[in-house]
């Protein structure tokens, strides 16, 4: 057995750990690990941590906030990656971690899973469905484009949209690859929704269409266009978008977001506008035919009109039967004119000859009768109804003077109650007030300051006073203050009044 070493120097844990960190890192500065995640876990203040495992050992990684922007891909359990950083503890636990300086995935088949993987998802929730996808419009006003403005595309797309049908274009500048690209490429998607539809003269407005257009390269070139912020940006738009990203075989997620996929940014161009001269000549065409179907139409009209004419009867041979009528007619008119006349004074010399001038004194007279017994009413139920009134009027009127009388006396009531009321308040102010006291001979003395005095110990020689008497104020200087001790407080002896004396200060009670 062997004998414990009691001359090994004493360390604290903290002292331990320490040199534990410092081996460690002295020894695996930089390092450089192939692993699958394990648990990732995003923190709120924006570090990430994770497990790198293997089939036999597991090790624990952090990923600071400030290195995660440097991070493309987003971390998920299962992902195959390559990491470079420094290893260290953390002492609180005692365990070993390694601080991530870069990640990227380990191999292409890597990211082809990861991708395979994102799509399934990404199509679970319908982002790729047809129902979802906007048709694309005619002839745009104006075509927004979404790509780097020092590459070929830009010039590419400009040159073949001047070649087709030129339209105005609206750029915004974008990173196609790298750190942060995926977000501009988002951002721009979004911008270009968010412009207004109508703006002012030398303002941008939403664009009728948006183009998102990128060369070719490698899947890593390409990935940003992978990344589920752009896909969805894309999903989300009210602008209908033609993905354009690389060459024909090359396909990104945005491809199957978009509203339509280009296989090249020259043939994004050429389903954004139609070929001005075939619209021409189409235009010309269809004019001609619409003029053609136009001028068969009329001459079609024409034959029918003529053969119409044909058919039908002349102007004499249709009015020769009202013609007739109409002569007929005028020879008859002055006979039936004289019968009808002789017909009407026939009958009026039989209405005259039975009217009678006795007859008619006769019923004027009655009528006079009648006339005059109704004015005789009228005027006796006048004057009844004029009695009335003056009755009615008559007793109102008597009504109302009894009203006004018992208004008088009331009104006289209260006044006298008012007045025995202010009465006896002035009497019982008069009797509360301190001139009531100073009638009696008493006299109010205040300060300088207008506030009244109560004790001897407030005046100080010299004082300013100002004595209030009944009769009017008087101001006086202080002297010397005695103040005489509650004890020795001398009696004060009333004098008698002599009787029949003269004026003096009158007893208080």
């Amino acid at each position: 057995m062997n004998e414990p070493r009691l001359n090994l120097p004493e360390l604290t844990v903290s002292e331990l750990s320490a040199a534990l960190k410092r081996t460690i890192e002295d020894a695996y500065g930089y390092v450089r690990v192939r692993g699958e995640l394990g648990k990732v876990s995003y923190h709120g203040n924006g570090h990430v941590y994770f497990d790198l495992k293997d089939d036999r050992a597991c090790i624990a990684g952090v990923i600071w906030r400030s290195a995660t922007p440097r991070i493309k891909l987003k971390l998920e359990a299962g992902l195959e990656v390559v990491i470079t950083g420094r290893l260290t503890t953390y002492p609180n636990r005692s365990q070993y971690q390694i601080v991530v300086e870069t990640l990227e995935p380990a191999g292409l088949g890597a990211l082809m899973a990861l991708l395979e993987e994102r799509k399934k998802r990404l199509a679970a929730e319908g982002l790729f469905d047809e129902a979802r996808k906007q048709l694309l419009p005619f002839l745009p006003s104006l075509i927004g484009v979404v790509t780097s403005p020092t590459g070929a595309v830009i010039r590419d797309i400009l040159h073949r949209l001047a070649d087709r049908f030129p339209r105005p274009v609206l750029v915004w500048p974008v990173k196609v690859q790298g750190d942060g690209s995926a977000a501009e490429v988002a951002a721009a998607i979004a911008g270009f929704n968010a412009l207004p539809e109508f703006a002012g003269v030398g303002a941008a407005r939403r664009p009728d269409l948006i183009i998102v257009a990128r060369g070719g390269g490698s899947l890593e070139d390409l990935w940003s266009f992978n990344e589920e912020i752009v896909v969805r940006a894309a999903a989300e738009s009210f602008i209908p978008i033609i993905a354009a990203i690389g060459h024909e075989t090359d396909f990104t997620l945005i491809d199957f977001a978009a509203d339509k996929r280009a296989p090249t940014p020259t043939a994004a161009a050429e389903m954004a506008v139609p070929v001005r001269s075939e619209l021409l000549l189409a235009v010309d065409s269809l004019a001609r035919r619409a003029l053609a179907c136009w001028a068969r139409n009329q001459e079609a009209r024409r034959v029918e009109l003529r053969s119409a004419c044909r058919a039908l009867p002349s102007a004499d041979a249709l009015l020769a039967v009202p013609r007739q009528r109409l002569d007929h007619a005028a020879t008859r008119l002055p006979r039936a004119l004289r019968a009808n006349a002789h017909s009407h004074h026939v009958a009026f010399s039989r209405i005259g000859g039975r009217l009678n001038a006795r007859l008619l004194r006769a019923h004027v007279e009655r009528r006079r009768e009648r006339y005059a017994a109704t004015a005789q009413r009228l005027h006796a139920s006048l004057a009844a109804n004029i009695a009335a009134a003056r009755t009615r009027i008559a007793r109102q009127s008597e009504r109302v003077a009894g009203f006004a009388a018992r208004a008088d006396r009331a009104v006289g009531i209260i006044l006298d109650r008012r007045a025995a009321r202010l009465e006896q308040a002035g009497q019982l102010l008069a009797a509360l007030s301190y001139r009531g006291v100073l009638a009696r001979g008493f006299a109010l003395v205040r300060d300088g300051a207008g506030q009244p005095l109560r004790t001897a110990g407030a005046v100080s020689p010299g004082m300013r006073l100002d004595i209030e008497f009944t009769d009017g104020r008087v101001g006086a200087v202080a002297g010397d203050a005695k103040i005489v001790p509650a004890g020795e407080a001398r009696p004060v002896y009333r004098r008698r009044r002599r009787p029949g004396g003269g004026e003096g200060q009158g007893d208080l009670f």
